[in-house]
């Protein structure tokens, strides 16, 4: 009988010391968590941006506005018979 309650009294033991010590215990856990949740961030952040850029291609290719809007922007374009005004603050 006492071999048998030294058994389980060290089961116990290992038990307790992996939940609480070993390669999957309870910090390590909550440090995956964390990883996780980060990284599902990460990822909506990026499905939103790629979703942001998907939408500016579908207007790029639908209607010349939108082209022409970029090139004045980005560009600086001016059509015929336009006068550019810059007004400096």
């Amino acid at each position: 009988m006492k071999h048998i309650i030294i058994l389980i009294i060290a089961l116990i033991i290992h038990f307790q010391y992996r939940l609480w010590l070993g390669d999957a215990s309870v910090s390590q856990i909550n440090t995956y968590r964390q990883q996780l949740d980060e990284l599902n961030k990460e990822a909506q952040e990026k499905k939103d941006r790629n979703d942001a850029l998907y939408a500016e291609v579908l207007d790029l290719r639908r209607g010349l506005e939108t082209i022409e809007e970029r090139a004045r922007y980005d560009l600086g374009m001016i059509k015929e018979n336009e006068t550019f005004f810059q007004v400096l603050e």
